[in-house]
């Protein structure tokens, strides 16, 4: 019998498609050059002393102040006006759900396994992020970092998330796109997946849920 008693899911990047895509629609909706977005954030974090980003998904400034910050910054390295208002709708427009995936946990929840999603997101985009997978279905717990005032990769909203759950990390199968997230979880004790395909992530889950 598998010792895996739940099964722990990241949202962007892996039951939807690659983020990357939805940052190059925002590049060519609006023509911020990636390499000048990735400049500005850079920026703000030597300014500020942390990037705005974490801080946005901690609940701890809104998406407009965050917007604007980011806008004032491209606007004077591109020495021309940067308007950053129809950056989430562009985005999620061009983030879509990642079929098999999404079929995949739901095919886990129905043998029995528990699920829960723990992801790093902004207050604001939670309609739009919840209109991507059928969240309710999937999911008996979700841990949106904006939420509770805590992301991924620091260990308390890992904590955080077992406490709820009940179980102990070696109980918990973690999957996440991006390889620090899962590191922290390594550490904590839980099983990981990294993904990076849907074709090696799910014959590494399976075989997690089997082994």
């Amino acid at each position: 019998m598998s010792r895996i008693s739940a099964v722990i899911s990241d949202f962007g990047g892996v039951l939807t498609t690659p983020l990357i895509d939805a940052f190059r629609a925002v590049d060519a909706h609006a023509a911020i050059p990636l390499p000048a977005l990735g400049a500005a954030m850079w920026r703000l974090t030597e300014r500020d002393g942390e990037n705005p980003l974490h801080r946005l998904e901690r609940g701890e400034i809104a998406e407009r102040e965050f917007l604007d910050a980011v806008a004032a910054e491209l606007s004077e390295a591109l020495e021309r006006p940067v308007d950053m208002t129809s950056f989430s709708a562009t985005y999620f427009e061009h983030l879509h759900p990642n079929e098999a995936m999404i079929e995949l946990l739901r095919e886990l929840r129905g043998r029995g396994q528990r699920m829960a999603l723990l992801t790093n997101n902004v207050r604001e985009w939670e309609p739009l992020w919840r209109a991507k997978a059928p969240i309710d279905e999937l999911f008996e717990l979700v841990v949106d970092s904006a939420f509770v005032g805590l992301r991924k990769p620091d260990r308390e909203i890992y904590d955080l998330t077992l406490e709820r759950l009940g179980l102990a990390a070696e109980q918990c199968l973690f999957i996440d796109d991006i390889e620090v997230n899962c590191a922290t979880a390594r550490g904590l004790g839980m099983p990981t997946v990294w993904f990076r395909s849907n074709e090696q992530a799910i014959a590494e889950i399976e075989a997690a849920i089997s082994g």
